[in-house]
């Protein structure tokens, strides 16, 4: 069984800073990509930046310049750094991963449960 067990969300005031970190445990052969979404109350979820294997970054466009991805691959964990957080990044914030576990012969996608951000004075 593979789990994505996320952490280091809570309260942040305007222009505060955050990380985020996100564990792959269970039976795990083997990670690709692993990323970072998010979902607002009443809004879709949306992309808030990817890593792959290698480190190949990529970031919405609202994250750029102020927010930074990255991983262990020896701790099969992702991490996200978010600095001058605003209020409009409010939102429950998921881990991602692409994963090949010894159960299966192929890549699947895993979710993590969710962290709550948020940003609020």
């Amino acid at each position: 069984q593979v789990q994505l067990v996320e952490s280091g969300g809570g309260l942040v005031q305007p222009g505060g800073s955050l990380r985020l970190s996100c564990a792959a445990s269970g039976s795990i052969f083997s990670i690709n990509a692993m990323g970072w979404y998010r979902q607002a109350p009443g809004k879709q979820r949306e992309l808030v930046a990817t890593i792959t294997r290698g480190g190949i970054t990529n970031y919405a466009d609202s994250m750029k310049g102020r927010s930074t991805i990255s991983r262990d691959n020896a701790k099969n964990t992702v991490y996200l750094q978010v600095n001058n957080l605003e209020p409009e990044d409010t939102a429950v914030y998921y881990c991602n991963a692409d994963i090949k576990s010894r159960r299966y012969s192929d890549y699947r996608n895993y979710w993590g449960q969710g962290t709550q951000v948020t940003v609020s004075s």
